[in-house]
């Protein structure tokens, strides 16, 4: 018989809710190069300034401001002009009141000089003299010293996911290693005795294991280290076994199949049976995805996710489930519940699932400025559909449905 805590749905937000439990992985040290897509493990404050020195921001001309005041077209003020800043030197003179040194964008202005004249509202007259036709106010178009950047401020909070643009900064600081969390390996097992290896034929009544390196992918363009383990038959001690042994080399175990009602399923009872294991969720308010497990298994806890059997099933409960588990081991801070997101008009009535939260597969279509959303129908134990689609719509626990033309928001799946 089925145990009652089958019947005992969880809500998507629940399950969530007991994430908190797990703690991120430790710490490593990593080279810049190799810190995109990491996410830091303690914070990143500014060495030094940037800039460390007083910088132009456009080719012109170094001067003290006030000797520009009252210029214009009809009544220009004139400046001797005392040479150049070579770029990425330090000038070799200062200016004076009535002096000027040309500069090109990004070099030092020398001392004295408080501002920059830019080049177009110039002229330079053969005896030297330099006329300036617009005036310019202290601190134009000029960087100060840590405008962009003062030493000592917090550039990235632990638990921040590092972009390109945050490694320019780093690199501009000369910070070349950071404390970051490791990536999270994650143990992947199949279980049934109809799943077979994918370079075998299969049998009567028999499977590829997809569903291992769908899970596989989805681990590795999250940032985690998938690990595919292989096939469990259904018997209750290489259930229980495997576990065992994975559990030592692994920050979360993925399991798929044995996770519905049945009277093979032994998968809860192998979970039951590892010493201080406790089952958290058995069976959540989704669909697809409804006999899913979440376990906290071994010292300290780490996560065990019993995946549905059918792909689409478990595909969806890894987008929905599994993105933000491993985002929270990862160790980012603000982890969200899926990736990117993009607005669209739903083509077609859906009708929801009752007393689940539905996730619709959809196709995005443009037809002049409009996005549609078109769902892709089909039984979540075929692949197609969810290839052919780009993302998922919810339809919200306790709503009946959605309707053509509505406007929805579709969790794309890249």
């Amino acid at each position: 018989m089925p145990t009652l805590e089958f019947f005992r749905l969880q809500t998507r937000e629940e399950v969530l809710a007991l994430y908190s439990r797990f703690a991120p992985v430790g710490a490593e040290e990593v080279d810049l190069a190799g810190a995109l897509g990491r996410v830091l493990a303690a914070a990143a404050p500014a060495p030094e300034d940037v800039p460390g020195f007083l910088r132009a921001t456009m080719d012109g001309y170094a001067v003290k401001a006030a000797d520009t005041f009252g210029a214009s077209v009809g009544a220009p003020q004139y400046l001797e002009l005392k040479g150049e800043v070579p770029m990425g030197a330090v000038p070799a003179r200062p200016v004076a009141g009535g002096e000027a040194l040309r500069v090109p964008t990004g070099a030092m202005l020398p001392p004295g000089a408080d501002a920059v004249v830019m080049l177009e509202y110039t002229a330079e007259h053969p005896d030297r003299t330099l006329e300036v036709r617009r005036p310019v106010a202290p601190g134009e178009n000029v960087l100060q010293p840590g405008e962009d950047v003062g030493r000592g401020e917090v550039l990235f909070a632990a638990g921040s996911r590092l972009r390109p643009q945050d490694l320019g900064l780093l690199a501009a600081l000369g910070v070349t290693r950071l404390s970051v969390h490791r990536r999270p390996r994650v143990a992947i097992w199949s279980s049934g005795d109809e799943i077979v290896p994918i370079t075998q034929q299969p049998g009567p009544g028999q499977v590829r294991d997809s569903n291992a390196y769908l899970a596989a992918a989805q681990v590795a363009q999250w940032g985690g280290i998938p690990d595919i383990k292989g096939i469990i038959p259904d018997d209750f001690s290489a259930l229980k076994d495997a576990l065992v042994a994975t559990l030592p080399e692994a920050d979360l175990i993925l399991i798929s199949g044995g996770s519905s009602v049945g009277a093979r399923d032994l998968t809860l009872e192998a979970i039951k049976a590892l010493l201080g294991a406790e089952v958290l969720v058995h069976g959540v308010a989704l669909r697809p995805g409804k006999p899913t497990i979440l376990a906290a298994v071994g010292q300290p806890p780490l996560p065990l996710l019993g995946l549905p059997g059918h792909p689409a099933s478990a595909a969806v409960v890894m987008e929905v489930l599994g993105r933000p588990l491993l985002a929270r081991l990862a160790g980012l801070a603000a982890a969200p519940p899926w990736g990117r997101e993009v607005p669209a008009l739903l083509s077609r009535n859906l009708a929801g699932a009752s007393g689940r939260e539905d996730f619709v597969r959809v196709k995005l279509r443009r037809e002049g400025v409009t996005l549609w959303a078109d769902p892709v129908l089909g039984p979540s134990g075929l692949l197609s559909p969810l290839v052919k689609s780009d993302g998922l719509v919810m339809i919200p626990l306790g709503l009946e449905g959605l309707l053509r033309g509505e406007a929805v928001t579709v969790r794309l799946f890249s």
